[in-house]
């Protein structure tokens, strides 16, 4: 992953950041994540993002409380640069979030104009900012767990690219864009080495293929 020129410096990531809770909807580091905003808190929140550090941090609310007024936060996160951004005629802000770096909620700090902010330790995800290579130990084995994983879901793959991209790019874009559970998709972010988190990735791709062959199985 290439970083933006850009992105503020690791050190000058800042103390306290605007978030928006949503389940399923996670970014990290180097992906873009589209998002269309009306609700007017949301929109207040760009509009102060926009005039400050450019940044809104992705974290999920926890599913005991997804229903709540205000639900819970999972304590990992990931924060991301708006790179693009426009208004519709309709009073929506169409906008692109560029993952940066996961953190740690601190602690929840006082709101602002109707949405949430918190205190954010970036500390433990320094490596986020690390331009290093990355390889998988098994990518072929990976890969197959993919191609069977997209087939059951029916989710369409640009294969050639994917054999293209660098091993850790590749990671971040499918933990953002698969269609995994909230649940399996906090798994995988909280989930700090590459590797790691592929072999996670794998795993949950492998049993959700067995789920579905004992399911066709019964039916017959």
């Amino acid at each position: 992953m290439s970083r933006s020129p850009f992105f503020p410096k690791f050190a000058d990531l800042p103390v306290e950041i605007p978030i928006f809770p949503l389940p399923g909807a996670v970014v990290m580091p180097g992906v873009q994540l589209p998002l269309n905003l009306f609700e007017p808190r949301y929109l207040n929140m760009v509009t102060d993002a926009l005039a400050e550090a450019h940044v809104i941090g992705m974290v999920q609310p926890t599913s005991e409380t997804l229903l709540d007024e205000v639900p819970e936060i999972h304590h990992i996160g990931c924060a991301g640069r708006i790179t693009s951004y426009s208004e519709t005629p309709d009073g929506r802000i169409v906008l692109v979030l560029t993952g940066m770096c996961r953190f740690q909620v601190r602690s929840e700090v006082e709101g602002r104009h109707g949405y949430r902010r918190v205190s954010a330790d970036w500390e433990r995800f320094a490596a986020d900012y690390h331009e290093e290579t990355v390889t998988l130990t098994d990518r072929n084995g990976f890969l197959g767990s993919l191609k069977a994983y997209c087939t059951l879901r029916g989710v369409e793959v640009p294969w050639d690219d994917v054999q293209k991209m660098a091993d850790a790019d590749l990671v971040n874009l499918l933990c953002a864009h698969l269609p995994l559970s909230p649940e399996d998709k906090q798994a995988l972010i909280e989930t700090i080495p590459t590797d790691e988190r592929a072999r996670l990735m794998r795993g949950l791709m492998d049993m959700a293929s067995v789920a579905s062959m004992d399911v066709a199985e019964h039916r017959h």
